[in-house]
């Protein structure tokens, strides 16, 4: 059975701010206050232990305010090898409003050597041949861009799996590399960025996607928002691409969205899925996100349905 990791470096209290509208410069009364303990590779952890998929979370977190982490952990049963430092894990704020979400992310704790070599230690001694891990998110102020490259070599040459979700100069790095990830999701604004061109078609994402499988990433998937996801994955001497679009869902919160597709692609790949019902799942988890505040999905016979409504269309590529 395939072990799960998932890697946060610079998690995060989400606090979730209902508004009735959000105007720029007014002074608001909020409807609702939420605080969701996250950070994208905690999200996906939590994802995955809804679905029931034993998951171990790894990171940084600071002992002023761990407790709502602890509590996520111990209540989702999510096994809890995150390093412990003196100060307080950011909060982000959401402001949402019918009109969507805004975001406002504060900077994150400083991370010294001996922090970073503790979590590397924690690596090392987690993963194995059995093992899919999950590096997700942004990298905490004293950690170089080119640390998810290091540590997906590292994880590599131990005999995991890794999947990549992170931007910027940490994606670009990570691509650049002489060890590549297993699988990478980014969204169109972060491909486009690799890419360095603007990617408006379907066909222009495929086309990038694809070319980054053929640089030697097996599979790549790019979320699309609304527009569903690109799954794009070498298929013996060519490549097979498939378009995966859901159902329209009432939304309760867009927090954590794409974490949930994150999970439902791990769940889906540690069953050994066809790509189809891989992309088929990660969209109904992230379809059944939706519906709940924080990174939680509904039951499981609710993700079922949506899964079987899930429209798989495959790309010329």
């Amino acid at each position: 059975m395939t072990r799960i990791l998932t890697l946060t470096l610079n998690p995060a209290i989400d606090r979730t701010v209902t508004l009735d509208r959000l105007v720029p410069g007014a002074v608001h009364r909020a409807r609702a206050l939420r605080d969701d303990a996250g950070g994208k590779g905690v999200n996906v952890a939590s994802c995955l232990a809804d679905w029931g998929v034993p998951v171990t979370a790894a990171g940084v977190l600071g002992t002023g305010n761990a407790a709502a982490f602890e509590a996520l952990f111990a209540v989702k049963s999510i096994a809890d090898r995150c390093l412990r430092v003196a100060g307080e894990t950011r909060t982000n704020l959401k402001l949402v409003d019918p009109a969507g979400t805004t975001d406002v992310n504060l900077p994150g704790l400083a991370l010294a050597p001996t922090d970073l070599a503790a979590v590397r230690a924690v690596l090392r001694d987690a993963a194995g041949p059995d093992t899919l891990a999950v590096l997700a998110g942004s990298l905490p102020a004293g950690a170089g861009p080119d640390l998810y490259a290091d540590l997906t070599a590292e994880l590599k040459a131990a005999g995991a799996r890794v999947l990549l979700d992170a931007s910027g100069p940490p994606l670009a790095a990570a691509l650049a590399a002489d060890t590549l990830p297993d699988i990478v999701k980014p969204n169109r604004h972060e491909l486009e960025e690799w890419a360095g061109r603007p990617l408006p078609a379907l066909a222009d994402v495929v086309g990038a996607a694809t070319d980054l499988v053929r640089r030697g990433i097996p599979l790549v998937v790019v979320s699309l928002g609304e527009d569903g996801a690109v799954f794009v994955r070498r298929d013996g001497a060519g490549v097979q691409a498939l378009h995966a679009l859901a159902p329209a869902v009432a939304v309760a919160s867009t927090v954590g969205a794409g974490d949930a597709l994150v999970a439902g692609l791990v769940a889906g790949l540690s069953a050994d899925l066809a790509l189809a019902d891989t992309a088929r799942l990660a969209l109904a988890f992230a379809a059944g996100k939706l519906t709940r505040a924080g990174a939680n999905l509904p039951a499981r016979a609710e993700v079922e349905a949506i899964a079987k409504a899930i429209e798989i269309r495959p790309l010329p590529n």
